[in-house]
């Protein structure tokens, strides 16, 4: 059966993807010693790299070593040895596949436990009611700060081109910096990286022009966007149109649609104002108004499991699939779609009536299972979302102690080096 599932799609930048089917970005956590990635995360990409899919993206690369999503967070700065990354590209790109690397600072969204920094537009802290004191108080960034920040962002990208990958996506989605840059509840600042949207937007675009300038014109550059942060007064859809009009002079590749923050997790199907339908292709309605006028390819994530789901997207005028819980747990699922089979039984459900902590279990149970493929083992969706995230806590504790120790001789060195 033929299917435009399964057909090429060629980018401004001369890239050609093999297939409409990409493994959207999840958060693995899985770094080695040294904030690097080690041999699960090999193992598991090229696990997914034999399943068919014609982009994989890597979850969240950190551009500063000082600011991490959690303690198990791979880190390419400009003191990173590269060959780690080679080898991590090289697994990716086994099958033929194309290997992006998703590159990402956290902003205010680092727990409160992480060593470190804890940086935003403002100084508003993430809301999540009785657990929000999980999470560092952020400062305020200056303009210096700011614009040390967009260069790592272009010395992540440039060393990510060097390791042998073919493109970055620049995350600006789901609450973590550039997002927060963009949403008028998150950033209150008054300069002028702040107030209109042209101002709000500003450090995206600034970091996608440093990006872009860092790397070769054959090398993929993206960004993820949300269609809206599903927040009353926050980041909405029209917006989101008036950005995605202001990368396409910059030289991007693609814009990937998701949702939602770590206080409105639509990305996981749960929202906080319960706008979208709890269904597959959580962003579809809002994307297939952004596609009217978009003048970029954009590729939809959220919830997207099934075949018929895949082709209705397509339909709808989305260049890209983007794939992520389905591939946690049917691996080889593009093969499968080409060959008219489904994906293996869906993970357990969570039921647990407070978003933010379903949302966290949630994604224990998805990074249970790539770390059991990543061993290995086959995926056991049935697993229950409170053993999961027990679970999760425990490595997170182990991970932090690493990280604490890796972070205090990083700046030892570092210190050593300012004094010579």
């Amino acid at each position: 059966m033929t299917s435009e599932l399964f057909s090429p799609l060629s980018l401004r930048s001369g890239q050609v993807l093999g297939n409409r089917i990409a493994k959207a970005a999840m958060e693995e956590n899985m770094a080695g010693e040294g904030q690097l990635p080690g041999q699960e995360l090999l193992s598991l990409y090229r696990r997914w790299a034999a399943g068919g899919t014609g982009l994989l993206i890597t979850g969240n690369v950190m551009v500063h070593a000082e600011a991490l999503t959690g303690p198990a967070g791979v880190v390419l700065d400009d003191a990173a040895p590269l060959e780690p990354f080679t080898e991590w590209a090289a697994a990716g790109k086994a099958n033929g596949a194309a290997m992006w690397m998703q590159i990402n600072h956290p902003g205010r969204q680092v727990q409160s436990d992480m060593p470190g920094v804890v940086w935003g537009p403002s100084d508003v802290g993430v809301d999540l009611g009785r657990l929000s004191s999980r999470f560092g108080r952020p400062v305020a960034m200056t303009t210096e700060q700011i614009e040390a920040t967009v260069a790592r962002f272009a010395v992540t990208a440039r060393r990510a081109e060097e390791a042998g990958f073919d493109g970055v996506e620049i995350h600006a989605a789901h609450g973590y910096l550039l997002s927060q840059f963009l949403s008028p509840l998150v950033n209150k600042r008054t300069d002028a990286w702040g107030g209109s949207l042209e101002n709000r937007a500003r450090m995206l675009l600034e970091v996608v022009r440093a990006v872009r300038a860092s790397v070769s014109p054959s090398f993929a550059v993206a960004v993820k966007l949300n269609s809206a942060d599903f927040q009353r007064g926050g980041f909405d859809a029209d917006e989101a149109r008036q950005v995605i009009e202001m990368l396409a002079p910059l030289g991007v590749d693609l814009v990937e649609l998701s949702g939602g923050s770590y206080e409105s997790p639509a990305m996981s199907g749960r929202p906080a104002d319960a706008r979208t339908r709890a269904r597959e292709a959580y962003f579809l309605d809002l994307a297939e108004d952004l596609v009217k006028t978009s003048p970029l390819p954009l590729m939809l994530t959220g919830g997207i499991t099934r075949r018929a789901t895949a082709e209705e997207v397509l339909d709808s005028g989305v260049a890209l699939i983007g794939v992520g819980t389905a591939l946690a747990v049917t691996p080889d699922l593009p093969d499968r779609w080409r060959q008219s089979h489904e994906a293996d039984r869906p993970l357990r459900p969570v039921t647990w009536s407070n978003k933010a902590l379903a949302s966290a279990a949630g994604m224990a149970q998805v990074r249970h299972q790539l770390r059991r493929i990543a061993r290995g083992n086959q995926p056991q969706p049935g697993t229950h979302p409170a053993r999961a995230l027990l679970c999760e806590q425990l490595q997170e504790r182990r991970a932090l102690r690493r990280y604490r120790a890796w972070l205090s001789l990083s700046r030892e060195g570092a210190a050593a080096s300012r004094a010579a």
